[in-house]
Order: C-alpha cells, then structure tokens, then sequence
C-alpha cells in the first residue's frame, strides 16, 4: 500500500471511518479536507448491488448536472453535410468524418473528452472500437452519443451532461463539481446523480441495492455517506 503523505494523514484524522455521514455533514467534511493548492473535483463512488456480468444489471446511462462539472469538455463529433454544420453551431470542438477517423488511427490523436456520432456514421467510427472502447470515448445510443440530434447533444455534454457506467465491482464513480462548487451546487448536483441512479435501478436486482456510497476530493479522504441520503435527496 503505498505510503501517504503528511497532509494527506493529517486530513484523514478529521473523518471517523466507521461513520456514515448525512449529506450536509458529508460535503462539509469532503471540503473541509481538501488540502491541495489547485480546485481539486469532488468525486462520488457508489456501490450498488448489481452483477455487472448480467446485461439488464450491467447498468450505464448519464445525468445532466444542474451546475456542470466545472470542466472544460472537448467534444469530437462524426458527422456530414447539415449535421456537421449543426454540430459546428452548437459548439463542437471537432467536427469531421474518414479524415478524422484516420487521424486517430494512424496518428493516435486523442485530443478530445467526449465523442458523437451520428447513426449514418457508426459504421466508419466502429473500425476505432480498439481505440475509443477501453477509454470510455465511443459513442453509445444509451448515453445519447449516437444521434441525429448532434446540436442538443453538443450543448448538453458542453452544459454539464456526464456518462457513467457500472464496473466490474459492482462501483459508479462520478465526479460532481469543484471544491470552488460550495456546498450548495454540490448537493444539487449530488440530488441529480441520486435520482439518476435510483431510476436505473433493475427489476432484477436482488437484496440492498445502494451499498454504499463515499465523497471525496481529488487528493483528499473518502468521507462515507448514509445511503438512505440517495432516497432523501432524490425525493
């Protein structure tokens, strides 16, 4: 296990480990021990009882955080003729077709946060499967990245939209904003991220299905939150 540092120990003695926090609480904590110099991201991590090897629990989606994600999102879009004009307007970063498509085959160019595609255009992106795949960046009609609707999906991934999809452990991880955020824009953002997840919940699944869940900062701590607080919040 690697060796922690002296800020790290020293923010980690202001949380009880065996506590599950309220939510108000939570959040207080995560900022309170944040320690680094740069806005570090505030970052959720929930545990759901799911069997990610199943299709219908193999759960994946995402949510539009009400005050975004306080990054800047490069967004790639495959696409022609009016829609790649469509794309250009709503403020896609890169907008392109085969030429692009070769670029990052044979140049392995990756500049970019977020990929859309139109339908028309799947059968061309699809050779980048080995590449956009294991990175999370191919687009996927369930996150609404492969649409004819490229202007909406442009401006909602540029106004805060975020995909996630469950790991092999069962885990979402999410980030909700910014340190910067205050507690007030995390909570909202954190009560859209809670109704999200309780609406993906499968029919399937058995037993507990929020196991846990834990805040933290991008250097900072895990701060353990009551999961009962996804229910109060989402409500």
């Amino acid at each position: 296990m690697p060796k922690r540092g002296k800020k790290y120990n020293q923010a980690r003695q202001k949380v009880d480990p065996k506590k599950k926090y309220q939510l108000d609480e939570a959040i207080h904590k995560v900022l309170e021990t944040h320690f680094a110099k740069f806005d570090e991201s505030v970052d959720v991590a929930i545990n759901l009882g799911v069997d990610p090897r199943k299709a219908d629990q193999n759960i994946r989606g995402s949510v539009a955080l009400p005050h975004g994600t306080g990054k800047t999102v490069r967004v790639l879009v495959f696409a022609k003729g009016e829609k790649a004009k469509e794309a250009e307007e709503a403020g896609a970063d890169y907008v392109g077709a085969e030429d692009l498509v070769e670029k990052i085959q044979k140049e392995g160019w990756l500049d970019f946060d977020k990929v859309v595609a139109t339908p028309d255009m799947m059968g061309t992106v699809g050779k980048l499967g080995r590449i956009l795949g294991p990175r999370g960046l191919m687009p996927n009609a369930k996150t609404g990245t492969v649409t004819f609707d490229v202007g909406k999906a442009v401006k909602d991934i540029k106004a805060g939209k975020v995909d996630f999809r469950v790991d092999k452990a069962g885990v979402v991880h999410m980030p909700i904003g910014k340190v910067s955020f205050g507690p007030e824009k995390l909570k909202e953002n954190f009560a859209a991220v809670a109704d999200t997840i309780l609406r993906a919940k499968p029919s399937s699944a058995k037993g507990t299905y929020v196991k846990s869940v834990a805040l933290s900062t991008t250097m900072g701590p895990g701060v353990k939150l009551d999961p009962a607080e996804l229910k109060t919040v989402a409500a």
